[in-house]
């Protein structure tokens, strides 16, 4: 089992920046891919970037020159540098984790952090 901590949502203006963080506990093998995936009011849930263990990561096109997903192996910690943000990035922002990439997400999720772009 994996449990999934994340921290770092909040309200911030257009053009502004989040980071958000996610802290995993757990087997090791589970949190070979971890990454972030969002849910706006009345869309479906899609994936924002997804990072290995290794470095490789993924991204959504919307987000491709402002979000920057890293991970911390030694902390099993992932994070999400959200720059230039826009209202359309309002979510709930869901961290995930698994051993294989899907683009649906793996089986572990946290619980959300909401973020909010508004002036």
């Amino acid at each position: 089992q994996v449990q999934l901590v994340e921290s770092g949502g909040g309200l911030v203006q257009p053009g502004g920046s989040l980071r958000l963080s996610c802290a995993a506990s757990g087997s090791i093998f589970s949190t070979n891919v971890m990454g972030w995936y969002r849910q706006a009011p009345g869309k479906q849930r899609e994936l924002v970037a997804a990072i290995t263990r290794g470095g490789t990561t993924t991204y959504a096109d919307s987000v491709k020159g402002r979000f920057t997903i890293s991970r911390d192996n030694a902390k099993n910690t992932v994070y999400l540098q959200m720059n230039s943000l826009k209202p359309d990035d309002t979510a709930v922002y869901y961290c995930n984790a698994g051993t294989n990439f899907y683009y649906a997400g793996g089986p572990f999720w946290g619980q959300g952090t909401q973020v909010t772009v508004s002036s």
